[in-house]
């Protein structure tokens, strides 16, 4: 009779420890490389029979770094699908991106996220060039994390606080930077450009910085980047090409169409943001060589270095 209560006492308690979940299983791609497809907004991760798959659209992924501990947040559901997926043999691209995916393998089972929230913190992938102390930006890495996702396992659910997809990487088109070294003015606002068919690299020069007279041996005259003074833009440009005739006008001509915007950085007194003016003859006429000193261009998040020393070009004038 003991025997039988003690066994009726086992059954109730495991019955009232069900609540539908199954015993917890782990998801482990930690390390798997993110892949994603052309033809569609699908990113993933697979493993032998498993495949991790991510459906967000790609504009979700902005090249502008995030806040600190700011990530942007998307709600899962609708179009923003996390499926976790088996399959009965080695699963490969083709089984995720196809239209008409390979009939082998073939799934045997599916998790699919019911609820939880996309969280992407994106930062600037740069290069440096050793020689000249310079940076460019290549890419941005878009960190994806996972917060209380519930996944739904068809007979009951599994939920993660935190869970790591992984990097998702994202290209950014290399600046030109191809300007000749011979720069122009405007006669009334006294900017200095320098352009290409596609791009302008702009300074708003202090005038006291060109001055008809040959400066002392290494000893140039120096000025500070800011907002107010020796104001720094590199700007690209689509829809038109560059011409003379953009610059100097009152109004700024509405084509070609500006893309990207980028301004120096408020200089520092000897540490960065310098601008520098040596003065030779040049015939009958001065040769103004100016060079940027430690300077940094910056759009929103985003900003790379120039260099120790950036050759800006060369201004001609006569007196």
């Amino acid at each position: 009779m003991k025997k039988v209560l003690s066994l009726l006492v086992f059954v109730i308690l495991l019955n009232s420890c069900d609540d539908g979940n199954l015993t917890l299983e782990t998801i482990n791609f930690e390390n798997t490389t993110t892949q994603s497809c052309s033809t569609n907004d699908i990113l993933f991760k697979l493993k032998d029979k498993e495949a991790l798959l991510l459906e967000i659209p790609k504009s979700a992924f902005i090249n502008e770094p995030t806040p600190t501990d700011n990530p942007i947040k998307i709600n899962i559901g609708g179009s923003n699908r996390v499926v976790y997926r088996f399959y009965n043999g080695t699963v490969v691209t083709n089984n995720i991106c196809e239209t008409i995916p390979p009939a082998t393998p073939a799934v045997t089972d599916q998790w699919t996220a019911s609820a939880g929230t996309i969280e992407i913190t994106t930062t600037a992938i740069k290069t440096t060039n050793a020689s000249e102390n310079s940076t460019r930006i290549t890419g941005y890495n878009h960190n994806i994390v996972f917060k209380n996702i519930t996944f739904d396992k068809g007979n009951g659910t599994q939920v993660y606080e935190t869970f790591a997809f992984g990097n998702y990487v994202s290209s950014a088109p290399p600046l030109p930077f191809g300007f000749d070294k011979t720069v122009e003015q405007c006669s009334t606002s006294k900017q200095i450009y320098n352009y290409t068919s596609g791009e302008a690299l702009t300074l708003d020069i202090d005038p006291s910085l060109i001055v008809n007279s040959v400066t002392p041996l290494n000893t140039p005259r120096t000025g500070l980047i800011s907002t107010t003074k020796n104001k720094l833009s590199y700007r690209l440009y689509s829809n038109g090409v560059l011409t003379p005739a953009y610059f100097c006008n009152t109004t700024v001509p509405l084509l070609p169409t500006v893309t990207e915007e980028w301004f120096g950085v408020n200089g520092v007194s000897g540490v960065s943001g310098i601008v520098e003016v040596t003065t030779t003859t040049s015939g009958t006429g001065f040769k103004h060589t100016i060079v940027l000193k430690n300077v940094t261009l910056k759009k929103g998040g985003s900003d790379f270095r120039l260099g120790d020393s950036y050759i800006y070009g060369d201004l001609l004038t006569t007196n």
